[in-house]
């Protein structure tokens, strides 16, 4: 496979992938780009390659910078505004971990210790019942938080490490 067609191959999929972890495909391609491109690129470069609008790429390009995982890059002498990617993985995931936990855990957390306090006699069968579900789940988002807590602050070979222990 030539560089040109598996450059292609990687955006795409990039892009299909993308919808699965809860961003838009054009996001996810506009990040595979960036990430295999070698030197910074502008709007219109990315336009060119991705065929998509100029709106699109620039509404993109802002949620991205957002996340963290794409930057502005000044280049001497060039009016046009250039973008590069993180291309540390690592740094990348971590990026998206944290994005997404404050999208939706740490609501969904907060929501969930409201709900616990739910007015009533506690002995009442429905009223029990509801603070059960309720606080299991709280209690199954807490941890899911404490390890993503965790994985964020750890070094990527404690992780890795850590990960082929628990596979051997």
């Amino acid at each position: 496979m030539k560089l040109t067609e598996a450059k292609q191959q990687f955006i795409s999929s990039w892009g299909a992938f993308g919808t699965h972890w809860g961003i838009n495909r054009t996001m996810a391609q506009i990040h595979a780009l960036l990430l295999v491109s070698v030197d910074p690129i502008t709007q219109d470069d990315i336009m060119e390659q991705l065929t998509i609008s100029r709106g699109n790429v620039n509404m993109n390009i802002r949620d991205l910078i957002g996340w963290g995982l794409v930057e502005r890059v000044i280049i001497t002498g060039e009016r046009k505004e250039y973008f590069t990617a993180e291309k540390d993985i690592w740094k990348v995931a971590t990026k998206i971990i944290k994005e997404r936990k404050k999208r939706e855990l740490d609501p969904m957390i907060k929501l969930l210790a409201q709900l616990e306090n739910v007015e009533g006699d506690k002995k009442d069968k429905d009223i029990k019942q509801f603070t059960e579900v309720i606080g299991g789940i709280k209690k199954l988002g807490s941890q899911a938080d404490k390890l993503l807590d965790v994985m964020v602050k750890a070094e990527e070979n404690w992780f890795t490490g850590s990960v082929l222990k628990i596979f051997k």
